[in-house]
């Protein structure tokens, strides 16, 4: 077995690599007389096929099928043990001598690698990156409050509609004279809110409306769109555009939604069992975990200034025609990835490979290791995050994280996870290493930041 580097240029190498028939002699052989044991043909009894007739039929398969594994084997020991940094994996030479595997005893193949650029991240105190909060205001504030008293209240019956009142009824198509249409459509138990509709001149007989009272309207100027009327009405979208003229809706139940009550029930619903006894420690908890949401954004800001300062920083160079090739042959079963779409989208998949030789760089040289722990962390994280979409912001810790290990169980998951981890790792680093310039801004001027770059 022979294997040699041959460097073209600082960026471009080609490994030879020369596979000689005792290299492969006594696998193959193994694996033919695997196949006679099994083989099972007319005339022969089992296992009793002459070697020479099994070596005629299924030879030149196996010395093929061994002599790829014996090429893939040493390519992944050689690149281990000579700790050479590759881009992507190694392809194929264009150059590769045709292999025929009928006449020939030894094998000469050859494989295009991309090596990794040498650079260093360098970062000192004399650097600066700033790190925005957002504020949390009293409108916030209050708006937090009110969705976790809305989240948790209780629907009422009243006498008279108010604007935010929900009115269930019955809905019956009237003809020209403002009587029931025969055949016409009724649809029963339909519910609507006077603050939903914008007509205001609709919006008006409805609010103050009493149980039994019988209100005329016009579905199509009242509704304004053919799917609310569709939604409405309960009929297909298309019936719902030939539909024109009045229809008598007559009021059934009037429900208000009352919010909960400040009180140790919604304290222990909303944050868990005794995290807040008091009207004051239940905001304030509710202003913390507010807190905690933005800094993620605040986080996410800084991992794109952070980016973008040492990108423009640190001259990377990468060889490109290797990496086109590259993404085009770990692609080759995509349609929409074409080597025109590879060269419009090149910059970017220059851009994310850059950004993560800088990471790598970052973990490696300061010996940051990706630990369980960080990988399970960043799992809860998204755990939570998931439960919170669903009004779930009190899930027990046990919970969270057997949900987050199952999450930890799907290669893909647990791939991207532990991407987020090292990710968080270097720029909590780079954040150590650089002089934060703290700032605090409002909601509307932390936005107009992403507008900016």
């Amino acid at each position: 077995m022979n294997i040699s580097k041959e460097n073209i240029d600082d960026l471009n190498a080609v490994l030879k690599l020369t596979v000689e028939k005792e290299d492969y002699e006594s696998r193959v052989d193994e694996v033919l007389k695997d196949y006679r044991k099994k083989a099972n043909m007319p005339g022969f009894r089992p296992g009793k096929v002459p070697t020479g007739m099994i070596k005629k039929m299924y030879g030149k398969h196996v010395l093929a099928e061994q002599v790829n594994k014996i090429v893939s084997e040493e390519i992944s020991k050689y690149l281990y043990e000579s700790k050479l940094n590759v881009l992507g994996e190694p392809l194929p030479s264009e150059n590769q001598e045709t292999i025929d595997f009928e006449t020939q005893e030894s094998f000469n193949f050859n494989f295009d690698v991309a090596v990794a650029p040498e650079f260093e991240v360098k970062l000192s105190k004399r650097e600066k990156l700033p790190f925005y909060s957002i504020e949390v205001t009293d409108e916030m504030l209050d708006q937090q409050v009110k969705q976790a008293t809305s989240r948790f209240g209780t629907s009422e019956n009243i006498e008279e509609a108010t604007e935010e009142a929900m009115l269930k009824g019955d809905f019956v198509q009237l003809d020209q004279d403002g009587k029931v249409l025969e055949e016409g459509v009724i649809t029963e138990d339909t519910v609507l809110s006077p603050v939903s509709i914008k007509n205001e001149e609709a919006k008006a007989k409805l609010v103050g409306a009493k149980v039994g009272d019988v209100i005329v309207l016009n579905p199509k100027s009242t509704f304004e769109d053919a799917t609310q009327v569709s939604y409405m009405l309960k009929v297909t979208a298309e019936e719902a555009e030939q539909i024109d003229g009045d229809f008598q809706f007559t009021v059934k139940e009037i429900t208000n939604y009352v919010a909960a009550e400040m009180n140790q029930e919604l304290f222990d619903q909303v944050l868990g069992k005794d995290v807040a006894s008091t009207e004051e420690e239940f905001v304030a908890k509710i202003k913390e975990d507010l807190e905690k949401t933005l800094s993620f954004e605040s986080d996410y800001k800084f991992s794109m200034d952070a980016k973008d300062k040492l990108m423009n920083k640190i001259d990377i160079a990468l060889p490109e025609a290797f990496l086109k090739r590259w993404i085009l042959t770990i692609n080759h079963d995509k349609e929409e990835i074409t080597p025109e779409s590879v060269e419009k989208d090149l910059p970017k998949y220059m851009e994310d490979l850059k950004w993560q030789l800088i990471k790598n760089e970052i973990l490696q040289k300061n010996e940051i290791k990706i630990e369980e722990e960080d990988v399970l962390e960043v799992a809860k994280k998204n755990a939570k995050m998931q439960f919170m979409q669903y009004g779930l912001s009190n899930i027990p810790e046990e919970h969270l994280i057997s949900y987050a290990q199952d999450m930890m169980k799907q290669e893909e998951q647990r791939r991207n996870m532990s991407e987020t981890a090292a990710q968080e790792k270097a720029l909590a680093f780079i954040k150590e290493s650089v002089k934060i310039e703290d700032k605090t801004v409002n909601r509307e001027e932390f936005n107009n930041l992403f507008e900016k770059n």
